[in-house]
Order: structure tokens, then C-alpha cells, then sequence
């Protein structure tokens, strides 16, 4: 899959809190690559393990695991004569034990797991290499019970560096004049004496080191560098026999090398196994079974990227008669949030991850594609819509029945009647395609086209109108308002400007919405003045409109030949929006004109979308919109007084 849509979907966001569970670098880059598995069964067996690692965390406490940290490093000098120090020694050790401790762990757990705890026999028990590499090492050197040679040589050492510091000690108690310190300098290796400069002579032996100032001379005295010779040469038997106890150590650990390796990748796939359970346990996370049918249903479900006490659950479910659901409501109503969390627990559930959701199901998909926020492009000088249309033409190329697709704010960006036609063929395709989709929207018309149209469902964001608040609560089988002018009502535009705006879009004697369902509450806070005639009028309209559609006369068809002047209509096959300016002839043909082109077009393939009496008041003058400025101004002449020079031109319309 695209990795451009995992971050489109925040998935890789989910990936790198994931990440932060794991402990060893492997299992850190598995979950950096951790794409959706195209088997299902690939699917079931990483969900259960998922599943099985949760419920013996719930019931054992945190697994045993081993960071490995510089293991790698020292194992990869095995082989190759090379000599480990102790220190490597001390990660080696360190990791076999983890190993014993995580055997010991999944063979408790084997009541609460199979497959999961099934990873315990594959792990080695190496406590005879652990017992001796403890035994031998201790921190960052050799113990000195490491062998009997070793303790015997170091037991001389510390002997003869006694005698050293006696010998030396006695020069300073009985010439303290001489010396800077009263104390015994190790430097270079050697016993020396911190002599005073200007007595450098009265001290036999050799300059070791001076200070920094110079006043002080760091000499070795002839009396003792006998015996600073003898401690020499138990220096170089003690660095003879510490090489030779490593030699043995790393041969043994090398000839142990398969079996730590198999250790370390049981430990690998246990890290990731036990993170993916991490994960799900802080998320309050459960499996989704896969579902043979393409469907999707999620109860309850939660984006992980947001806090949950903020967060109202979504439930949701598309498949068997619906593949497709458009999601209408307001801005800020949630609309988008849904949308990515119904995408990105599709991608976590074909991952083998848990969701945070009450339960659902999920059907695998080939492709998860989305378009998703504005995509503007500075540098490769693409506008909202252009990239918008650059992501939606990729998408239609790849997706197939096998698919879901996640279409935000389909048709946006540009003018709102080709873009409503744009959508609307988009749907169409994606009809045609078979693939699971869902797309969010702000125009009526895909509204209606989704109710008239099998396998599509409307849904929306709800809108409390009487707190002005968005409810962010999905519910499917309705459709949703845009709720502008509430909305703008609640940010503070004032009463006047709000009324002024809800004529010029509906006109002075409609409401903003005349069938609003239940859940809009019709005591909102917009309507703060009860007096305000427009609210009455609107208010008494309500009802009148519809009663007006539900005794529509049947001739109101695609059929019908009863257009008026003025109608809002659609022109089939091409879904144009247009206006009729001249009624039926007698071919059955009426004059529509379509973004200011004027066409003759038969009845039969126009469909009434909104009644003249419903866009306009009574006696409206229609010339503002068919008839040009100066043909206008030419009429106004005429009537003032006769002019036989003037000429009204008129345009009969073109055969559409």
C-alpha cells in the first residue's frame, strides 16, 4: 500500500507510538515497515498472537525482554579470531539470562496462551555459558577466582606493591624536608616520590614526571626499582593469563553461537509480539475479527491519536446492500475526524493490531486510499482542487472491488456546480468500481442523488441547534445540513447580517431549512429574537412546504412537460444544473439556460430539482437573468417612449 496514505491516515503515527513499546532495534525497524498483510490468515494468526501476549501480560506481569543492547556488536567478532573483552562478556551474560527468565516466564503463561507461550520451547536454557561467563568476569574485568594461576600472580602483585610503598614510605618519614607531599605518587606505572625541586639531587634514581609548575620532580629511587622491576614482570604474567582465560571464554561462547542466535530471534519476535500487546492494553484496545463479507462495522470505536475523555465513539458499518456512505453535516462537525478513524482502524486491524473500539469487524482490502485535507502544493504549484483531482485520478486508476476508499470534501475547491457534477460522476465510478467508499460532502444535489441511487446511504454529523454545538455523532441512514449560518450565528455575526444571508441564499420567505430532522432543535439560541418577522414567516412556511411536496401532482417527473419559467432543473445524462427560461413548444423541447448558454432540450431528459415558486417571489422579473444589460436597458426605453431605431436581439437557444 501507499506509504503516502499511511500518512495521510496518521497510520505511521500509530506505528511510531508502537515503536516506543519495543525494546531491541530489530523489532523497533519490523514496526517502522509494519504494513497491512494481504492473507487472511496472515491477519488471524498476528491478531491472536496479539491477542494471547495481552491476556498473559493482564495475568503475569511485563514479560522478561532483553534490549540487546551491543550484543550484536560483540557477537559479530565471533568467528573471526578475535578476542572478547569483558565487557562484552558482561552483554553476552546479561542476555542469556534474560533468556532463562523469559523461558521460565512463557512456561508459566502456557495455562493462558498456545501459540504465544509456544515461543518459550524454541528458546535455549545456556546457563552453563551464563554460570561461567559469571563465574569468570566481574564488571569490567576478570574475578580472581578466574583461575588459580591468575589469583596466585595477583596476590604476588599486591605483595610486591607493598613492599614498594614500604621501602618508599620509609624515605619520606625520615627526609621530610625533601618532599612537596607526604604520600607515595603512582605515575607511569611507577612508585615515585614528589620531591621538592631544589632537593632533586639528594633523592638517587629517575625522573618519572614534574608537575606543571616544575617545582616538583616525580622520581623513582634506585632503592626500589628492584622491586619495581619484579612488579613489572607480574604485570606482564597477570596480562598473559587474563588473554588466555578470554581465549577459552570466547571459544566457548562461539561454539555456543547458533543457539544464542535462535535465542536472539525468539527474543525479536517476542518484542514486537508483546509491544503490538502494550499498545493494545494502554489504548483499551480489542480485536477485530475478519469478516469473509465486504463489510466494515465498528462499535464504539475511537481515533488513537486523541484523548479518549474527548473523544464521542463512533459507531459505523458499511457492506452487504450499502458500499457506499455519503457523510453530510457541518464544518467542524467531526466529519473529517470520522472518516480517518474509520480508515486508520481498517489499516491497524489488517496489521494484526488491536483498535480502541467495543468490538466490530473488518473485511481485508487490497488498497486503503484516501484524499484527505487540502494537499496544497507550493512547490509543485498545485491549488487545493488541482491536487485534490491529482490524488482522486490516482486513486480511480488503482482501486477495484477489493478496495476502500476515503473521499474528504469530494468536488471542493472549486466552482460549486462543476463540482458538484464532478463528484457526482466520481460516486458514479466508484458505483461502477464495487469498492467499499465513504466521502464527505457540503452539496444537496449528491444528498438526493445518493437516496435514488442502489447501494449508496446517506449519513451525517449531528448538530445540536439549541446549544449550537456540534454533536460528533455519526448517524447513518440520514442526511446532514451545512448549519453555516448557525454556525456563524454562534461565532457572533449578528441577527441582521445572519437573516440577510438566509434570504439571499433561500429567499425572503424561506427558511433555512424547512425538514430538519428531530435531532435540530427548533429553540436554538439563532433565534433570539422570536419577534423577528422573517423567523415567523419562516416558521409558518415549514409546514406549508411540506405539505406542498407531499401533494406534488405526479406530472412533477422527468417526464413531465409542466415546466415553469424559473425552474431549478437537472439535464440527464450529463447531470447539469440548470434554469428554464422558456416553457415546452410543440416538439416537447423547453429552453434551459446553463451557466449563461441558452439551449433547447427535451422534456424527457430534465428533471425538476426546485420549483420556480420556491427560488423566486411572485411577479420576479426574469430578464435580470435571461436577457443581457443592454437588451434590458433598450426594454426600459421602449417603454418610456416609441424609438423605431432601437433592436431587441433575442437568442432562440441552441439544439442541446
Amino acid at each position: 500500500m501507499n506509504k503516502k496514505m499511511y500518512e495521510t491516515l496518521e497510520f505511521n503515527k500509530v506505528l511510531s507510538i508502537l515503536e516506543e513499546y519495543a525494546l531491541c532495534e530489530k523489532a523497533k525497524n519490523r514496526i517502522k515497515n509494519l504494513e497491512p498483510f494481504l492473507a487472511e490468515s496472515e491477519v488471524s494468526r498476528h491478531l491472536n498472537e496479539t491477542t494471547e501476549a495481552k491476556l498473559i501480560i493482564e495475568k503475569h506481569g511485563t514479560p522478561p525482554l532483553s534490549g540487546m543492547n551491543e550484543l550484536e556488536k560483540s557477537l559479530i567478532l565471533l568467528g573471526k579470531g578475535k578476542l572478547l573483552m569483558p565487557e562484552q562478556f558482561g552483554s553476552i551474560a546479561q542476555f542469556l539470562t534474560d533468556c532463562r527468565r523469559l523461558k521460565g516466564y512463557l512456561k508459566r503463561a502456557e495455562v493462558s496462551s498456545t501459540n504465544v507461550a509456544s515461543y518459550g520451547n524454541s528458546i535455549y536454557d545456556l546457563s552453563d555459558v551464563e554460570d561461567e561467563i559469571n563465574r569468570t568476569i566481574r564488571g569490567s574485568q576478570l574475578d580472581d577466582r578466574a583461575s588459580p594461576a591468575l589469583a596466585d600472580i595477583r596476590r604476588k602483585i599486591a605483595n610486591a606493591g607493598i613492599q614498594v610503598k614500604s621501602k618508599l614510605d620509609s624515605l619520606l618519614r625520615n627526609n621530610k624536608n625533601w618532599f612537596s607531599d607526604g604520600f607515595v605518587s603512582l605515575r607511569n606505572g611507577h612508585y615515585t616520590l614528589p620531591v621538592k625541586r631544589e632537593y632533586k639531587n639528594q633523592i638517587s634514581g629517575t625522573v618519572i614526571d614534574t608537575s606543571q609548575s616544575g617545582s616538583t620532580y616525580f622520581i623513582e629511587p634506585t632503592a626500589a626499582r628492584k622491586l619495581q622491576e619484579e612488579l613489572n614482570l607480574l604485570h606482564i604474567k597477570e596480562e598473559k593469563e587474563v588473554c588466555r582465560i578470554l581465549y577459552i571464554l570466547t571459544a566457548l561462547v562461539e561454539e555456543h553461537l547458533q543457539f544464542i542466535r535462535i535465542n536472539i530471534e525468539a527474543m525479536e519476535c517476542l518484542d514486537f509480539i508483546f509491544a503490538k500487546a502494550k499498545l493494545s492494553i494502554s489504548m483499551k484496545a480489542v480485536p477485530l475479527h475478519a469478516s469473509s463479507e465486504r463489510k466494515i462495522e465498528i462499535r464504539s470505536g475511537r481515533h488513537p491519536l486523541l484523548k479518549a475523555e474527548n473523544i464521542v465513539p463512533l459507531d459505523f458499518h458499511i457492506g452487504g446492500n450499502s458500499i457506499g456512505v455519503i457523510i453530510t453535516g457541518p464544518n467542524t462537525g467531526g466529519k473529517t475526524v470520522a472518516l480517518k478513524t474509520i480508515g486508520l482502524l481498517s489499516l491497524m486491524a489488517q496489521s494484526g493490531l488491536h483498535v480502541p473500539a467495543a468490538g466490530g469487524c473488518f473485511t481485508m482490502n487490497n488498497y486503503v486510499l484516501a484524499d484527505i485535507g487540502d494537499g496544497q502544493s507550493i512547490s509543485e504549484n498545485l491549488s487545493t482542487f488541482s491536487s485534490h483531482m491529482t490524488n482522486i485520478i490516482q486513486i480511480l486508476n488503482v482501486a477495484d472491488d477489493q478496495s476502500l476508499v476515503l473521499l474528504d470534501e469530494l468536488g471542493s475547491g472549486t466552482d460549486p456546480a462543476e463540482g458538484m457534477g464532478l463528484a457526482i460522476a466520481i460516486i458514479e465510478e466508484l458505483v461502477q468500481k464495487n469498492c467499499l467508499f465513504i466521502a464527505t460532502t457540503h452539496y444537496p444535489e449528491i444528498k438526493e442523488f445518493a437516496k435514488t441511487t442502489p447501494g449508496l446511504v446517506n449519513a451525517r454529523m449531528s448538530f445540536d441547534l439549541q446549544s449550537l454545538l456540534p454533536l460528533y455523532q455519526l448517524e447513518i441512514g440520514e442526511a446532514g445540513e451545512s448549519c453555516a449560518l448557525y454556525i456563524a450565528r454562534s461565532l457572533g455575526l449578528s441577527v441582521k447580517l445572519v437573516e440577510r444571508a438566509r434570504s439571499a441564499a433561500y429567499g425572503d420567505e424561506h427558511s433555512l431549512n424547512t425538514t430538519k430532522s428531530t435531532h435540530y432543535q427548533p429553540n436554538s439560541d439563532l433565534q433570539i429574537q422570536e419577534k423577528s418577522p422573517l423567523i415567523i414567516e419562516q416558521n409558518k412556511l415549514s409546514g406549508k412546504r411540506i405539505q406542498k411536496q407531499n401533494n406534488k401532482n405526479p406530472s412533477d417527473t422527468p417526464r413531465s412537460m409542466n415546466f415553469n419559467i424559473g425552474d431549478s432543473i437537472m439535464v440527464h445524462p450529463q447531470k447539469l444544473i440548470g434554469i428554464v427560461y422558456q416553457k415546452a413548444n410543440a416538439k416537447g423541447d423547453i429552453g434551459v439556460q446553463i451557466k449563461g448558454k441558452k439551449l433547447m432540450i427535451n422534456h424527457k431528459r430534465l428533471k425538476l430539482l426546485v420549483p420556480a415558486s420556491e427560488l423566486y417571489p411572485e411577479n420576479y422579473d426574469f430578464s435580470i437573468i435571461f436577457d443581457t444589460v443592454e437588451n434590458r436597458k433598450k426594454r426600459h426605453d421602449m417603454e418610456r417612449k416609441h424609438d423605431s431605431s432601437l433592436i431587441i436581439e433575442t437568442n432562440n437557444g441552441e439544439r442541446g
